[in-house]
């Protein structure tokens, strides 16, 4: 015969998790910041921008900037009146794409808190001497990204115009 079954049931112990995954909810708050707050957040890095970005940084920037809106131009364009040239559209689309992502790189390489970073690339200091009022000025730029954006540019351009037929 079969043993009989007790009446208590068996009892389970509880999981064990370790410290590490315990969650605490008593004493959270949430953050939570105005608009005003969020306003004057991106005012102090537009500021901080303006104020510590060299000029030829700017420059690329808006270069990038108006990149995007070609991009968004043309991208709007084939939806709204068709792509019937669609070799057209993908081939503008693309040299627009190509040159913002070329022109990020060119950004990335010259800015100037990356200069440990590229240290192949790192800018080199020639002094240009001007003949009419003898004044020794100093540049500082990096041939090397430089020369890579245009080949790069030439490149990418080629294959743009070649699929165009």
């Amino acid at each position: 015969m079969a043993p009989k079954k007790s009446a208590a049931a068996p009892t389970v112990a509880a999981p064990v998790t370790p410290a590490s995954m315990t969650v605490t909810t008593a004493n959270t708050t949430t953050a939570k910041t105005t608009k005003s707050e969020d306003k004057a957040v991106w005012w102090t890095l537009w500021d901080y921008y303006k104020a510590n970005t060299p000029q030829r940084t700017k420059l690329i920037d808006v270069f990038m900037g108006f990149l995007v809106v070609v991009g968004i131009l043309q991208f709007a364009y084939c939806v709204l009146a068709g792509n019937y040239p669609f070799n057209a559209f993908l081939s503008g689309f693309s040299a627009t794409v190509g040159q913002f992502v070329l022109t990020a790189s060119l950004r990335i390489q010259t800015a100037q808190g990356n200069k440990s970073e590229f240290p192949s690339v790192s800018p080199e200091r020639y002094v240009l001497f001007h003949p009419d009022s003898h004044i020794y000025t100093r540049l500082t730029f990096s041939r090397r990204a430089f020369a890579d954006y245009v080949v790069g540019s030439l490149i990418l351009h080629f294959f743009c115009v070649n699929f165009i037929n």
